[in-house]
């Protein structure tokens, strides 16, 4: 499900395939380390939902360094199969083409950013016309290379969906005319391209994406759709400095109590600097741990049976008797109370 949150935000698969294609033309990741979620362990984390001002900032910088019609052909090459996600195998393993790209611009989300960047399906006699849409001004190099990219990626995964080599009846580009294109016919297979066209789109023959998927399994597509929406739904969206510290507190409870020191480290700042962002940003260390505590020790109750003692132990406190009183404080109920009251909402919810 697309959130308010979701929004100004792109998934860590496309931000990683972003860099990829930065650095093969030569950028340094000098240039673009510094960026918010431009760091390792958001780039390698698939829960992380990328800032789009920083997968932009990344594309314009790409296209510093080379044509944009060379940064379209460089992202089609680098995206095999599975570099996006889920969303790669929704339209490949869907019982046809036709119904996969469908199913792919139904979960456009699960990759792109929902406020700028969509797809349409548009079925008209024997032609199918899949537009994408953007809505960055339409002469920004970097804007023309992410959508003649896009038109390239849809034409390669439809054509592992149909096992065989698609041609498309026509291309039209939201972009400026470039002084060569061979890359482009190279990567669309036709040279019945338009530029500077009001939308970017690819029209294919409907009997070319009508034909069943080779491979295709029943209820596969049902359950992959039902991942692309669980993936956005449990997706950290990583809008300002406070959600790069929580990602960090988060990662730092997982494997253990977490320090002030240890959490600065993963943030590569001292200890001083990040008690003064965080009061900067209207809090403080201990009440953040406190809401990673209280967080996880109500999943922990909802989805386990551990005894209060083990949940205590594993929570950082002394006893089962300092988790009740801090399961008072917040909840103003019991460990076994919440731990019903959970498991009875799951069960109304049918889960």
């Amino acid at each position: 499900m697309v959130s308010h949150a979701h929004q100004g935000t792109t998934s860590s698969a496309l931000a990683r395939l972003s860099v990829s294609v930065a650095r093969l033309v030569g950028t340094s990741p000098h240039e673009f380390a510094h960026l918010l979620g431009a760091a390792p362990q958001h780039l390698n984390d698939d829960l992380c939902r990328i800032p789009s001002a920083t997968a932009i900032r990344i594309a314009e910088l790409t296209t510093v360094q080379a044509p944009w019609t060379e940064m379209s052909v460089l992202l089609a090459q680098e995206s095999g199969i599975g570099t996006l996600g889920v969303w790669d195998y929704l339209i490949t393993s869907a019982p046809t083409p036709l119904e996969g790209i469908r199913d792919a611009a139904a979960h456009f989300a699960a990759v792109a950013d929902p406020l700028t960047d969509g797809m349409r399906i548009t079925e008209d006699g024997g032609r199918v016309t899949i537009s994408h849409v953007n809505r960055a001004d339409m002469a920004h190099e970097a804007a023309c290379g992410i959508r003649g990219y896009a038109l390239g990626l849809y034409r390669r995964r439809l054509g592992e969906a149909a096992g065989r080599r698609l041609v498309p009846l026509h291309v039209s580009l939201a972009a400026k005319a470039p002084f060569r294109h061979d890359g482009l016919i190279e990567l669309y297979g036709t040279r019945n391209i338009d530029f500077e066209a009001p939308a970017s789109s690819i029209t294919f023959r409907t009997a070319d994406l009508s034909t069943p998927t080779p491979h295709a399994q029943p209820g596969l597509s049902a359950v992959l759709r039902r991942h692309a929406e669980q993936t956005l739904t449990s997706a950290i969206p990583l809008h300002d400095w406070l959600d790069l510290f929580r990602t960090a507190l988060a990662s730092a409870h997982d494997d253990g109590a977490p320090t002030l020191s240890s959490v600065a480290r993963r943030m590569t700042i001292s200890a001083r600097t990040l008690q003064r962002r965080l009061e900067e940003h209207g809090t403080t260390w201990s009440e953040e741990v406190e809401t990673v505590r209280r967080d996880h020790i109500a999943r922990l109750l909802h989805d386990t049976d551990l005894s209060v003692e083990s949940i205590a132990a594993r929570s950082g406190y002394a006893d089962a008797r300092a988790l009740r009183r801090a399961v008072k404080r917040w909840y103003g109920s019991t460990p076994a109370a919440l731990r019903r009251a959970g498991r009875g909402d799951a069960a109304q919810a049918g889960v």
